[in-house]
C-alpha cells in the first residue's frame, strides 16, 4: 500500500470565511486508499467517527443521558453546555466521570475506596448508555445532513463503510442501526472503544486526536464540524466542511473523496 501524504496547506476556500478554523469536538471520518483503488480514484474504505459526525450526539445525546443519570442517582451533579464541552477533551465517559470527580470533589453518595469507585462509575456509565439507547431507539436524534446520502454512495460503489468511535459498542450500534436502518446497518463495521486493545491517540479516532490517529494511521481526513467548537489546529486536514450535506446544500460527495486521494498520492 502506498500511504497517503498530509497537505499542509489547505485552499482557505475550504474553510468558512473566519480566519480562526474552530473545532468540533467530535471529527470527521477518513478515507483509505490502496494502491490498487488509485486507478478510479475510489476510497477502498471510508471511516466515520460516531459523535458529531453521524450524528450530534454530545451536546443534546450524551450530556442529556450523564445529567438523568445524575438526576436519578441523586448525586446533584449537572454538566452545562460549555462544563461537557470542556470535559470533551477527555476521551471516553468512565475516563470523563472519573477525571471530573477526583477535580470536584466525589459525591456524597459515592463509594471512598478506589476499587467500589471504579464499580460505581461503571455502574453510572451502564446507566448513562442504557438513556443513552432509549434516546436513539425513539429516534430523538436525527442523522446529520449528507451522511445517509455518502454511506449510500459508498456502499453503491462497493466501497467499505465503518464506523470508529472510542463510545460504548452497544451506543454506537444503536446509532447505526436504529437512525442508519438495517439494511444499511449489516453492511457497516463497528470498531468501538471497548472493542480496541489501545485508545487514543492511537489510530482510531476523536477531532484534532482524531486527526493526528488518522494521519499516524496514513489516511486522508476530511473533518466535518459540529455542535462543540474550540480554537483547534485543522490544518493537518485534507478537507474541513462545516458538514456533508444534502442537494441543494451539498458540501461534498464520493466523488470528492476520490479526488482528495488523487491528489495526495505520491508514488
Amino acid at each position: 500500500h502506498h500511504h497517503l501524504f498530509i497537505a499542509k496547506n489547505v485552499p482557505s476556500s475550504l474553510f468558512s470565511s473566519s480566519t480562526k478554523i474552530t473545532k468540533q469536538i467530535r471529527t470527521a471520518f477518513k478515507i483509505k486508499c490502496s494502491s490498487a483503488s488509485f486507478s478510479n480514484t475510489l476510497p477502498s474504505a471510508l471511516l466515520f467517527d460516531c459523535d458529531g459526525v453521524l450524528v450530534d450526539t454530545e451536546k443534546d445525546g450524551h450530556r442529556v443521558s450523564f445529567n438523568d443519570t445524575f438526576n436519578e442517582k441523586e448525586l446533584g451533579v449537572t454538566w452545562d453546555v460549555d462544563l461537557y464541552g470542556e470535559l470533551l477533551k477527555i476521551g471516553g465517559g468512565k475516563e470523563r466521570m472519573t477525571a471530573y470527580f477526583n477535580k470536584t470533589g466525589w459525591p456524597d453518595k459515592a463509594p471512598k475506596s478506589e476499587e467500589e469507585r471504579k464499580a460505581f462509575i461503571a455502574s453510572l456509565h451502564k446507566r448513562k448508555t442504557e438513556l443513552f439507547m432509549a434516546l436513539i431507539e425513539n429516534r430523538l436524534l436525527p442523522l446529520r445532513p449528507g451522511v445517509a446520502k455518502l454511506i449510500d454512495q459508498a456502499l453503491g460503489e462497493g466501497v467499505k463503510v465503518a464506523v470508529c468511535s472510542t463510545s460504548n459498542e452497544k451506543a454506537v450500534s444503536a446509532v447505526v442501526s436504529c437512525l442508519l436502518g438495517p439494511e444499511r446497518a449489516e453492511k457497516i463495521q463497528i470498531f468501538a472503544g471497548d472493542v480496541v486493545p489501545r485508545k487514543k491517540p492511537d489510530p482510531v479516532k476523536d477531532s484534532a486526536i482524531g486527526l493526528a490517529a488518522a494521519k499516524a494511521a496514513g489516511m486522508t481526513c476530511i473533518v466535518t464540524k459540529s455542535g462543540y467548537t474550540a480554537d483547534e489546529d485543522f490544518l493537518n486536514a485534507d478537507a474541513v466542511f462545516d458538514c456533508i450535506g444534502d442537494p441543494p446544500e451539498e458540501r461534498f460527495d464520493l466523488a470528492f473523496c476520490g479526488s482528495l486521494l488523487e491528489k495526495q498520492y505520491v508514488s
